[in-house]
């Protein structure tokens, strides 16, 4: 495992704890014309663009060489070379998976929707909420299960140092995780995966440390957020509840992005305003709030 020098993430501490991603291997586009409307079902997403940008057997050779080399999927090596647009993969990505595409000159979106985040830079999300036993772990760990199942790459964090849970959650090892790392510590397996879920990866605090704001206090927490985000599709953050203090307002202005879980017949409007208000003048964007009845 790699180690951390002056307070910063090695990139290979992702790398070598993260899942590789399984390159694309899609034929030559077909021969003698397109392939039936029928078949489309069954066709890769390389062989959607080859087939849309008509590739020659020596481009795609190419996009498949630039593919292996980079360790990237077909439509992003594609892109790289200039074979294709990242509209063309948008489109693949639709006829592959069956849902309606526009293209983006026909795309009217309205302002009112605030949490549409297209070309912004990936962020990391930070579950919080005013007090103890409002069901931040709950779901936190419920959301990124769903993202999951759907399909990204999502890795879920424990960055709750005052009472940590999300090993006993997901019954993962916890002798070494995000503590570790955040200390200079050069920690083995660090990320977990879940058994039977397999694009879920779970980094836990490891040994609850004594002065857990003072480590989500450190650039290294927001170099790991960071590097964590362009590794992952998605990446959730557990944290303790604002009552223990400054921990969850940090972690959040580290994250870049924050989900506020309220507790049904229990939350005080009062704490959640204070919370929210919290993110002032801060680089935190507001996910949306989260009744939670359990």
């Amino acid at each position: 495992m790699a180690k951390f020098r002056d307070s910063t993430p090695d990139t290979a501490l992702v790398e070598a704890s993260s899942a590789p991603r399984q390159p694309f291997a899609p034929p030559p586009p077909p021969l003698g014309g397109s392939q039936p409307a029928d078949d489309a079902p069954d066709r890769s997403i390389g062989d959607i663009i080859a087939e849309l940008r008509n590739l020659n057997a020596e481009q795609v050779e190419r996009v498949l060489a630039h593919q292996r080399d980079k360790g990237v999927r077909f439509g992003e090596a594609a892109v790289a070379l200039g074979l294709a647009s990242k509209e063309d993969v948008l489109y693949a990505l639709s006829q592959q998976f069956h849902y309606p595409y526009a293209p983006d000159e026909k795309r009217k979106l309205s302002p009112e929707l605030v949490a549409l985040n297209e070309g912004e830079a990936r962020r990391a999300v930070a579950v919080i909420s005013p007090d103890a036993g409002d069901g931040k772990t709950y779901c936190a760990a419920n959301l990124a299960v769903t993202l999951a199942q759907l399909g990204g790459r999502t890795l879920i964090v424990d960055a709750d140092m005052r009472g940590p849970r999300l090993h006993e959650v997901f019954h993962m090892k916890n002798q070494a995780g995000l503590s570790g790392i955040l200390s200079g510590r050069s920690d083995k397996q660090v990320i977990q995966q879940v058994p039977g879920v397999p694009s879920l990866f779970v980094l836990p605090v490891g040994t609850t440390p004594p002065n857990p704001l003072e480590l989500v206090e450190r650039p290294a927490f927001g170099l790991l957020m960071r590097e964590l985000a362009s590794k992952f599709d998605h990446v959730i953050v557990d944290t303790p509840a604002a009552v223990f203090g400054a921990d969850a307002s940090v972690i959040a202005a580290r994250c870049g992005a924050a989900l506020v879980i309220a507790r049904k017949d229990a939350s005080r409007v009062a704490l959640l305003q204070e919370l929210v208000a919290s993110f002032e003048g801060s680089p935190v964007k507001l996910a949306g709030v989260v009744v939670n009845e359990f």
